[in-house]
């Protein structure tokens, strides 16, 4: 079981630095281009029109490209909080409906009578943090893309 967590920890952390890598040899080589591109312009424009508006077009296409990162970014972000809400709305209504079961109900006190409160404290502790691994586990798996 732990060689199995450790095999997909190490997995996975191969996954992360090999695209990581990958992002930042893209981003490198985007830099360098926008860089090339920019200086292109603004030699264009100096030539045509003089130094003041070269560096007034530079500064609105810095500022265009900036407007667009801007706002893919909020884009993103409310994608995510949007998916968040929803899995959280999904996995609210099955807990309430489980805990709405008057058997399970039933269920739980036998058991709380049987065990005793003293003893069934460490024993949810025990189950409350398997059950966040759990779910951390399978918030990762789902967020990963699959190959």
């Amino acid at each position: 079981m732990l060689q199995r967590l450790i095999a997909d920890f190490q997995e996975s952390t191969g996954h992360a630095v090999r695209l990581t890598s990958l992002a930042i040899a893209a981003a490198v080589g985007l830099f360098v281009t926008t860089s090339f591109l920019c200086a292109a312009a603004f030699v264009a424009v100096l030539n045509r029109y003089g130094l003041v508006a070269a560096c007034l077009t530079g500064a609105a296409i810095f500022f265009v490209v900036t407007l667009v990162a801007a706002m893919s970014y909020m884009a993103r972000k409310r994608a995510i909080a949007i998916r968040a809400a929803r899995t959280a709305e999904t996995a609210r209504s099955a807990v309430q409906s489980a805990f709405a079961d008057p058997m399970l109900l039933a269920s739980g006190l036998q058991i709380v009578r049987m065990i005793g409160i003293k003893r069934l404290i460490p024993i949810l502790a025990v189950g409350g943090l398997a059950l966040g691994f759990m779910v951390s586990r399978q918030a990762v798996e789902e967020q990963t893309p699959a190959e």
